[in-house]
């Protein structure tokens, strides 16, 4: 099949406005009911997905499924795992599920077996440096999808016990790296590089700093303590990484689905390669759920058009993740970036405004943290927001009480979102007080409105396999939604433009005060701020700074 031909069909597609069938399936999700009168369960991969708590109704089902047909999902689906171009504007496939497959399954459809290959050797290299005693530490610098992921299953799965102490380094601010190096032995560390391009800023900054630093620190040879995830291996050995510890990722996999391929590094050499097994097993057992199930009870499937209902139909423009795990800590911050990189684009395959509303706000933090936080404007808001709840069945085990207060805290939370408390059942709280208008007034304080739709997520148990099977539903979802919309879920042409204006100011900022800078034709607000830098930067500093640590004398 011509690997062009996803590309070309995406172009030609009719715009979502003038399907037929999206008419009728918004006027389905408008007429449809939010009651949880009827228990819709999906179970796959080993995770539960209840989409109770979101509206349902027998049109609105049939006009889903008409929806995805009419839209070309399964063609995607299938056009997805087979490697044609998916990412049509970079004429790219979208290759991370080969990845997976690639230790589960002999071969999947046309992948390239030189990244099975290259995992094999990193996790040779990760073996063999665990017959050592020599290294202790791992600097891991790296940004965006070079990043999240690492600090996510580290956050999940470390703690006490772990084979080496992790530091991560993802900001260019000089602290970030000040504050990740802090008392670490430059002599039992490894600094591991991890970008794609390897032309980012940041990274290469931050690389550049750990090299200097190694050298200060009295490391003789530098090189032994490098190593490097990149596609663009010449680049990482013209730092100063050896050949044999630049492990090479395919041009085909995205930044941030790159915690498949051989990113996965610094997680194998701190929590361990079991780990990363694991949580490649539990995403590649999604997607063949993802693949194989019908539209009807399809996870992945299913989520999305829940998603859709609220964002494009209902107008949500945010959702709420709410992680009832410590452990999770980082999970808001990686599907932040899976979902509004992937989705935050307003033009379809056509060249033409999508036309409706899409790519909501991804926000939260874990409970019941949140509930302390945020959770009050999810009551109580004129709008409020959908929530994803994702919990488990099995805490600690060394804390049976607080994971049972912890899962009770989460089914209440999606029950209050639900049924609200009406004006009626706010009186009879307030029916101590004499004075009628009063209580009143205060009743209508207390009034939840309800009819707040939620999902829930529930894994048996946090475990590599179930946040591996966790992330693929999410990439999942991600991906039926943006052939919904029409548009490249793969592509992030917003983040460039603003690193290409960064380059050409940062040149100015470097100017000394003396010369004059040609109008580069910036705005007034913008050339006062450069102004401003240049003369600050250029002046006499005070010897008297604030330093962290040192508490100030009041």
């Amino acid at each position: 099949m011509d690997r062009a031909e996803f590309a070309r069909e995406e172009a030609q597609a009719a715009g979502l406005l003038d399907c037929a069938e999206w008419r009728v399936f918004d006027h389905a999700a408008r007429c449809a009911e939010l009651d949880a009168g009827a228990l819709k369960l999906i179970e796959a991969a080993g995770l539960s997905l209840d989409l109770s708590m979101q509206r349902q109704s027998p049109a609105l089902e049939a006009a889903g499924l008409a929806l995805l047909r009419a839209r070309g999902v399964p063609r995607a689906v299938q056009a997805l795992f087979a490697g044609e171009a998916v990412n049509w504007t970079e004429d790219k496939p979208a290759w991370h599920t080969a990845l997976r497959a690639g230790r589960t399954r002999e071969q999947p459809d046309g992948q390239d077996a030189g990244s099975v290959c290259e995992y094999a050797r990193m996790l040779d290299f990760v073996r063999a440096l665990d017959q050592e005693a020599d290294i202790g530490t791992v600097l891991h610098i790296g940004i965006g999808g070079s990043d999240w992921g690492p600090r996510l299953a580290v956050q999940a799965f470390g703690g006490a016990t772990q084979r080496r102490q992790i530091r991560f380094v993802s900001n260019i601010d000089g602290h970030a790296f000040n504050d990740a190096v802090a008392g670490l032995d430059p002599r039992r560390c490894l600094v591991v590089v991890s970008s794609k391009s390897f032309t980012t800023a940041e990274t290469l900054h931050n690389a550049r700093a750990a090299i200097a630093w190694l050298r200060r620190g009295g490391v003789a040879d530098v090189a032994t303590h490098l190593a490097a995830v990149t596609a663009n291996a010449p680049a990482a050995r013209a730092l100063g990484v050896p050949a044999e510890r630049v492990f090479s990722m395919c041009d085909w996999v995205g930044g941030r689905y790159s915690v498949w391929s051989v990113a996965g590094l610094s997680i194998a050499l701190t929590v361990g390669a079991e780990v990363l097994i694991g949580m490649r097993a539990g995403a590649e057992a999604m997607d063949q759920h993802f693949r194989l199930a019908p539209l009807a009870s399809n996870a992945p499937v299913q989520l999305a058009l829940a998603g859709l209902v609220n964002c494009s139909v209902l107008g949500h423009n945010s959702l709420n993740i709410a992680a009832y795990s410590a452990r999770l800590l980082h999970l808001v911050t990686y599907l932040q970036q899976l979902e509004m990189e992937s989705l935050g684009k307003r033009v379809a395959g056509d060249g033409e405004a999508v036309g409706v509303p899409s790519a909501p706000i991804i926000w939260g933090m874990p409970g019941t943290d949140g509930q302390h936080t945020f959770f009050q404007w999810l009551h109580q808001s004129e709008n409020g927001a959908p929530v994803d709840f994702i919990a488990s069945l099995q805490g600690c085990p060394d804390n049976p009480d607080a994971h049972r207060m912890l899962l009770a805290n989460c089914l209440a939370q999606r029950q209050a979102l639900l049924r609200g408390k009406s004006l009626e059942q706010a009186l009879l709280d307030v029916a101590h007080i004499d004075d009628r208008e009063r209580a009143l007034r205060l009743a209508r304080h207390m009034v939840h409105p309800g009819g707040r739709p939620s999902s829930l997520i529930v894994l048996r148990k946090l475990d590599p396999r179930g946040l591996g099977a966790l992330l693929a539903l999410y990439e999942h979802k991600v991906f039926v939604q943006s052939v919904v919309w029409g548009i490249n879920p793969f592509d992030q042409w917003g983040v460039e433009l603003g690193k290409r204006l960064a380059t050409g100011i940062e040149r100015e900022l470097a100017v000394p005060v003396s010369a004059a800078v040609a109008d580069r034709g910036h705005d007034a607000s913008t050339s006062y701020w450069i102004d401003c830098y240049r003369g600050h930067a250029q002046a006499p500093q005070s010897r008297h700074a604030w330093v962290p640590g040192v508490a100030a004398h009041l």
